[in-house]
């Protein structure tokens, strides 16, 4: 541990992967390195607040109390909820924010399975909310979004992220007001993609100046169309795509029906996609079918986030600065989890960092908070660590085909959760792709 007044920050075996170094640069680089040394030293409040993310059901006391409670015998400080407030509204958001943009990026793993698709690294854009608490300052910047039933019942925050599909690790993120569109916040994220790069993008990204602006920074792009937009044919080729435009950049255009068939059924839909690979040869369209599927991987990194980490809580922070700083705090710990899991899969050849479980991850890495254990790495490199052991020891099966009926979870209010029974049963599946 770090002595003296520093021993409480920590975060268990993944200080590993943010170290004290790592920490101490951040609040130099942007200036947030407390005056005078106090009980709650800046480097200690940067990782309580990592830490609360990991206990997102306890408060910032109780949090205190699992950063402390295997540190008997240290003299350690009882700081009350209101200094720890202070410490935080000292600290700010800036140095989680440097954190992140220092952490984030596609873990490296180039031969591990399911992660590139023909050379190519297989990346995937798209949205979400998350929900901040009803207080007078947050509604300064965050509002409540408008619809059916009276709306929302919390402001939201729109978060937009640029995820790798193969490792599911964060390249990239902005978020803000929902007042904002997806399509506004997405050019921030550009200069994050690379040629060597795919980008899948569903419909909603299929816009003529934003697929430019992708294809401009070298990156391929794999976007969902519209069924009904318009596409001229200039060319057809063999696998049943043909070359068309989109404003004035050439495309590659795959027209397809999917049919899926369980026993409780059979549905048949059809998709258009739109792609920079030209060559009919060497991308064949009935691959890129199969390659868009993946997109699906950003929406279980957003379960994961959501559900797993946040289990569908409403945000701690009650101003807007606050919120900044929680959620650059979570992406630094989904960052450092899903960086654990695929260092513990890459030890072991040939394995797909998909079959690792997060929900495995994440209890490990709170234990070791708990416990204070793995803070400082021995002299001998273990990769795995103990986090990596318990996910190799409960590695997921190899993925299923299976599909589950997309329907409203939890209702805003129980009065409309009343009804028909909703089918949530997953069900076993046949795919035709024609």
């Amino acid at each position: 541990m770090a002595g003296g007044r520093f021993a409480p920050g920590h975060l268990g075996e993944l200080t590993q992967l943010i170290p004290f170094e790592m920490v101490d640069e951040a609040l130099i680089a942007t200036g947030r390195v407390q005056e005078r040394l106090r009980d709650l030293p800046s480097r200690v409040v940067v990782y309580l607040l990592l830490a609360a993310c990991l206990f997102p059901e306890a408060g910032y006391p109780g949090v205190w109390r699992k950063l402390t409670g295997a540190l008997a015998g240290l003299p350690v400080a009882a700081p009350s909820a209101s200094a720890l407030a202070q410490a935080r509204r000292r600290v700010g958001s800036r140095p989680l924010r440097w954190l992140f943009d220092l952490l984030r990026g596609p873990a490296p793993t180039p031969q591990a399975p399911g992660t590139r698709w023909r050379d190519l690294l297989v990346v995937a854009l798209d949205g979400t909310t998350l929900t901040v608490p009803d207080a007078p300052a947050v509604l300064t910047r965050f509002t409540k979004q408008a619809g059916n039933h009276g709306g929302t019942g919390y402001p939201q925050v729109r978060l937009l992220a640029l995820v790798a599909c193969g490792t599911r690790t964060l390249i990239d993120a902005v978020f803000g007001p929902t007042t904002v569109g997806e399509t506004t916040y997405a050019p921030r994220l550009l200069p994050s993609l690379r040629p060597g790069m795919i980008l899948l993008a569903d419909r909603n990204f299929g816009a003529q100046q934003l697929v430019a602006d992708i294809a401009a920074t070298g990156a391929e792009v794999l976007v969902r169309l519209k069924n009904g937009r318009r596409m001229p044919v200039l060319a057809r080729y063999q696998d049943g795509s043909y070359l068309s435009v989109l404003g004035t950049l050439p495309v590659r255009v795959v027209d397809y029906e999917v049919t899926i068939t369980t026993t409780a059924g059979k549905h048949t839909g059809r998709y258009r996609l739109a792609t920079t690979l030209l060559d009919h040869h060497r991308y064949p369209a009935a691959e890129l079918t199969t390659l868009y599927h993946q997109r699906w991987e950003i929406e279980t990194a957003y379960l994961e986030l959501k559900s797993t980490i946040l289990g569908g809580r409403v945000l701690r922070a009650r101003t807007p600065e606050g919120v900044e700083q929680e959620i650059y705090a979570l992406l630094v710990v989904y960052q450092l989890l899903r960086t654990a899991m695929a260092d513990a899969t890459s030890t072991q050849p040939n394995t797909d960092p998909d079959r690792a479980g997060f929900s495995i991850a994440w209890q490990a890495a709170r234990d070791q908070v708990v416990l204070a254990a793995g803070v400082i790495a021995g002299t001998v490199i273990d990769l795995a660590g103990t986090i990596g052991q318990h996910v190799l020891a409960g590695l997921l099966p190899s993925r299923r085909l299976r599909v589950s009926p997309r329907t409203v979870k939890r209702a805003i209010s129980k009065y409309q959760a009343r009804g028909p029974r909703i089918d949530r049963t997953s069900y076993k599946a046949t795919t035709n792709i024609e």
